[in-house]
């Protein structure tokens, strides 16, 4: 919270000098450090950059412009100063309306006592700041969602109709911003593509309807295949859904062909091993068969049946290690 220590800069918007003397006089008693600049008229105020003041205290009837009409004008030329209503108690009712239009407070020239005027003025620059982090918290907001290169969308809680969409949303489905609010979020999102894995169903705003991996339509008709998450939050006081998609068209289809590529895998392995090793097996027994006999071979077919048992057991080999190879793959994960 600001202290009496601190330098606080005052602008003193009134057209009544002998007012300004009082309220200065009110100041300087509990704001010694203070720094004080007098308007006469608005005309005058004008020339000051209001961005420098720490508080305005701001005459509710000023001679070319008063009332509404001088609040709303302040309000846009000072979005970020605290600016406190001086009136008279004929002007009351509007003062306090006036809070509702902007203003920080509102002061009673003829009740003004320098402790009212610090508890106002003290009070008025701390809401303030808060107002403006709030303010700055939801430009940020609106940014990160606004410039957001994915699609987002924000969904009413209950019935899952859009209620605003980001740029990256425009672009990529084709519909307006006026199409995309005549809609439910499930128009868009059409089909359930795999079931969410398990570790994501754990996470705390995991939505059973929207996160994982869905088929969404576009404008044109024609789908892409995306992995959307959900997140509750509250945006000015209703609680709704943010949600983000992923295209991951080329992805799936990429992992699509590598799935079907290990399944031919498999089957060539197993083809191998028991199609191939088969003969290769009655082969290789033959030739043990032969060895085996009392038949005395010309040296000639002995050295043929040699052959054929070194190319039998190569065979085997190289059996042996597409099957070991095989089996690493299997162990990959695919």
């Amino acid at each position: 919270m600001s202290s009496v220590n601190e330098v606080i800069n005052f602008l003193t918007i009134e057209d009544n000098e002998g007012d300004f003397v009082l309220i200065s006089e009110s100041i300087e008693e509990k704001f010694p450090y203070s720094n004080i600049d007098w308007a006469p008229t608005y005309e005058e105020a004008l020339n000051h950059k209001f961005d420098d003041y720490d508080v305005i205290l701001l005459d509710l009837s000023l001679d070319n412009i008063s009332g509404e009409p001088l609040i709303k004008d302040m309000r846009n030329r000072a979005p970020k100063v605290p600016i406190i209503v001086l009136t008279g108690y004929t002007n009351k009712a509007f003062a306090l309306k006036s809070i509702g239009l902007g203003m920080s407070d509102y002061l009673i020239k003829d009740e003004l006592h320098p402790e009212i005027l610090y508890r106002s003025v003290i009070y008025s620059i701390e809401r303030k700041k808060i107002f403006n982090k709030l303010e700055e918290s939801e430009v940020r907001y609106k940014e990160l969602f606004q410039f957001n290169p994915l699609p987002m969308w924000v969904l009413d809680q209950k019935t899952n109709n859009i209620l605003s969409v980001n740029e990256a949303a425009i672009r990529s489905y084709g519909f307006s911003y006026e199409e995309f609010l005549e809609k439910s979020f499930f128009d868009i999102q059409i089909e359930r593509v795999e079931s969410t894995s398990p570790s994501r169903e754990k996470e705390p705003n995991y939505c059973e309807k929207i996160s994982g991996l869905h088929l969404h339509k576009k404008k044109k008709g024609d789908t892409i295949t995306v992995e959307t998450s959900v997140n509750n939050i509250n945006i000015n006081g209703e609680d709704v859904k943010l949600v983000l998609s992923i295209d991951v068209t080329q992805k799936y289809i990429h992992l699509r062909t590598i799935e079907k590529q290990y399944k031919q895998l498999k089957e060539i392995s197993w083809v191998q091993s028991h199609i191939v090793r088969a003969p290769l097996a009655r082969l290789m027994g033959l030739v043990n068969l032969f060895k085996m006999t009392k038949v005395e071979l010309p040296q000639e077919e002995k050295e043929m049946l040699k052959h054929i048992e070194v190319s039998a057991e190569e065979l085997d080999g190289v059996i042996r290690d597409i099957n070991e190879k095989a089996s690493k793959v299997k162990g990959s994960g695919f």
